[in-house]
């Protein structure tokens, strides 16, 4: 079996492809989690993570995945048999809400046909009509991985507040933090949630939730029992830059790197090359003749785009193809749409270049694969990237 030349093309929605800087930086050797040169690499990213998250308030680095950071943030805030307000956007909208329900969380999961974010209009209407306030947060998901679809978080924000509700704010920013605009404090969410894998650049590893002072409160009055979870732990050490057990030193130095990649580019300069990528795939998309799973504009994600394949046609087969034939990995479905729709990543480190690659795989694969579609998808996003140019 031989080893195929050059890179391979690594375009699934998360992980994505970790930058040298960064890999370099995860090389340094392990040093003294005790000690002081650990003190100041912690300082340093416990501090940019906040401008990172728009926070003037704390952010807790956990060791895991993005579902550990989603376990931490019901854990400390919540209580048995405490009622949320969710919203099936797509499939991790659904396994936060199946987590929830094993806690003996009650949850009001509003249905969804996976092509539309977040309506603030239903959110305002449900917290209204909750009279005795029995909901006790509200939890949606910023960028759903799974479907391409970014909800509004400004929005539901301002329908919260409409509804003159005390219900906490919790987002799930795994698949946006980083790429997508995202302001913590100014649209006032008590916890959110994210992960070292996507937007930042990073491997799997770091779990992240941002709390503001209304969580913290949460926290000192829930009754879920936690130790790993515990905020009130982590933010005792993090007092003096330390961890009440083993952190993930190499990836932090990862994080600190990342940290100072995005600060260089300027993240609003992140945000919008992630638009402008998101943009230039969806031109190719429409040019091949296929169908944006996303409904609604105003909801595109910048981060990815979920393609929806021709009837009587599987995703699944036309990803081997494009994998086989050019050595380029496309995210799959999930769930409701496992084998309907397949997923560009076009986030993280990315540039024009990298971006026409990818859209020239899929091209080629949509031909080899024998799905009828029109030619000139590439040359589409060729021209708004040329003429979008900087």
């Amino acid at each position: 079996m031989t080893s195929p030349s050059g890179r391979h093309f690594l375009q699934i929605p998360g992980p994505s492809n970790v930058p040298d800087r960064i890999l370099h930086a995860i090389g340094r050797p392990t040093i003294d989690h005790r000690g002081p040169e650990f003190r100041r690499l912690s300082e340093e990213v416990l501090t940019g993570s906040r401008r990172i998250f728009k926070t003037s308030g704390p952010v807790v680095v956990f060791p895991t995945s993005g579902t550990g950071a989603w376990e931490a943030a019901l854990m400390n805030t919540l209580s048995p048999g405490d009622k949320i307000l969710m919203f099936e956007t797509g499939h991790f909208a659904t396994l936060w809400c199946k987590m929830a329900r094993k806690f003996g969380i009650e949850v009001d999961f509003v249905p969804t046909n996976w092509r539309h974010g977040v309506d603030p209009q239903i959110v305002e209407d449900k917290l209204k009509a909750d009279s005795g306030q029995a909901i006790k947060s509200v939890n949606i998901v910023h960028n759903e991985t799974s479907t391409g679809v970014t909800s509004r978080v400004a929005e539901v924000r301002q329908a919260i507040d409409n509804a003159s509700h005390p219900a906490l704010f919790m987002v799930d920013t795994i698949s946006s933090l980083g790429s997508v605009d995202y302001r913590h404090d100014e649209w006032q969410i008590d916890v959110t949630v994210g992960c070292s894998q996507k937007g930042l650049m990073l491997p799997p590893g770091l779990g992240f939730n941002a709390i503001s002072e209304k969580a913290l409160e949460a926290s000192r009055k829930n009754r879920f029992i936690r130790h790993f979870w515990d905020w009130n732990d982590m933010l005792k050490a993090n007092e003096n830059f330390f961890y009440p057990s083993t952190p993930c030193t190499n990836l932090l130095y990862g994080l600190r790197e990342s940290i100072r990649m995005l600060e260089e580019e300027g993240l609003d300069r992140v945000f919008a090359r992630h638009a402008r990528f998101g943009e230039a795939t969806r031109r190719a998309v429409r040019t091949w003749g296929l169908e944006i799973l996303c409904e609604e504009p105003k909801e595109f994600s910048p981060v990815l785009t979920a393609v929806m394949m021709p009837a009587g046609k599987g995703a699944d087969a036309l990803r081997k193809v494009i994998l086989d034939a050019f050595n380029m990995s496309l995210g799959n479905g999930l769930g409701k749409v496992a084998d309907k729709v397949f997923r560009i990543g076009h986030l993280g480190d990315l540039n024009d270049l990298s971006l026409i690659g990818t859209l020239a795989g899929v091209e080629m694969g949509l031909e080899l694969g024998r799905i009828e579609h029109h030619k000139g998808g590439v040359q589409a996003a060729m021209q708004y990237l040329s003429e979008s140019a900087s």
